[in-house]
C-alpha cells in the first residue's frame, strides 16, 4: 500500500498498469517478487497496490515524480522483465500514468 504523505503537497504520480495474463507461471510469480523489492529501492517510490484474478490483473505504483517513473521504466532489470512480459507472461497490457492532486482514505476500527 502506498505510504500515506505529509500534508503539505499531495501530488503525486500513479502508474495504472492492467493486463491480462498468459496460461501457467514461466517464472512470473519469482519475477514480480523480485520486481516489486527492486522498486521499493528506487528513489522517488512511494508504494504499490495490486490485485488479480482470471480475467485481469491491476497494479498501481505510487511515484514522487515523472523522473522517479522515468527511471525505473528505464532500469536494467525492469527492461528484462518488460521484455518477458511481452514475449511470455501477458496477451495484453496497458500502462497509464495518473497524476494524483489530492487523496482521502477511510479505514474501519
Amino acid at each position: 500500500m502506498r505510504e500515506h504523505r505529509d500534508k503539505g503537497d499531495p501530488s503525486y504520480y500513479a502508474v495504472i498498469f492492467t493486463s491480462k495474463r498468459t496460461q501457467g507461471d514461466k517464472g512470473y510469480a519469482a519475477m514480480a517478487q523480485h520486481i516489486e523489492e527492486l522498486a521499493r529501492e528506487q528513489p522517488g517510490f512511494l508504494g504499490i497496490e495490486s490485485t488479480q484474478n482470471q480475467q485481469l490483473g491491476i497494479t498501481i505504483s505510487y511515484w514522487s515524480s515523472l523522473e522517479a517513473i522515468k527511471a525505473w521504466r528505464e532500469h536494467p532489470a525492469h527492461k528484462v522483465a518488460q521484455k518477458r512480459g511481452k514475449n511470455e507472461w501477458y496477451k495484453y497490457y496497458a500502462v497509464r500514468i495518473c497524476k494524483v492532486e489530492s487523496e482521502r482514505f477511510f479505514e474501519a476500527n
